[in-house]
């Protein structure tokens, strides 16, 4: 065991939060970031074997309804002229469904199950990251990778779960699930948007918005 890690956001180095059975987490000083120690990191097939297993039909109300908060506020801040991208998209991009039916201009991406790197050679109004977050393995990169891909004035959604003090970890779902990695607080936003040059972030509920 490791009693300390460079976080994988701000490679602070970051002292143990947390222990179980199977695997322990560390937590930031910095950034306030919560991540997993990387000897328990999964690999490709313990991931995709797990994404695997969603049922993501993109014609489920309960599904639609929960990406709502992704799809209602870029039907509210964006139009049809517009171009975004649905960033791990997943097996069922249910995000690009909902906004094509009401004719939005949207591309996807997944590294599993939609590989199509040509599409991070664009600049993109939006990016809708829905339970994506969580599952970076090196956040520092992939936020990096987000913002370089954002129009001037443009939009990045991300939605997953916040933690907070009020929150007891030994009973916290969110942290069962072995793919998810990194757990994000208000404040760990709040060093993203300052350290990636960020205008402003915006928390509502489980959404994160980061304005370019």
């Amino acid at each position: 065991m490791h009693e300390k890690e460079n976080c994988s956001l701000c490679h602070t180095l970051s002292p143990i939060f947390y222990i179980n059975e199977d695997r322990y987490y560390l937590k930031c000083p910095n950034c306030s970031g919560i991540f997993m120690s990387k000897q328990f990191l999964p690999n490709d097939s313990i991931e995709i074997d797990r994404y695997s297993t969603h049922n993501n039909d993109v014609k489920d109300p309960r599904y639609r309804r929960f990406v709502s908060p992704i799809t209602l506020a870029i039907l509210r801040d964006f139009n049809k002229n517009h171009h975004g991208l649905d960033f791990g998209s997943g097996t069922g991009p249910v995000i690009t469904v909902v906004l094509r039916e009401q004719g939005y201009n949207i591309k996807t991406y997944d590294p599993y199950f939609d590989y199509k790197p040509e599409v991070l050679g664009d600049a993109y109004d939006y990016i809708a990251c829905c339970e994506v977050a969580e599952h970076f393995h090196e956040p520092n990169v992939e936020f990096g990778k987000l913002k370089s891909l954002l129009k001037p004035n443009g939009k990045l959604y991300i939605m997953t779960d916040l933690y907070d003090e009020e929150i007891y970890f030994e009973d916290w779902y969110y942290k069962n699930d072995p793919t998810h990695v990194f757990f994000y607080q208000k404040s760990t936003f709040d060093w993203i948007k300052e350290t990636f040059g960020f205008k402003s972030v915006e928390i509502e509920g489980r959404l994160a918005i980061l304005i370019n």
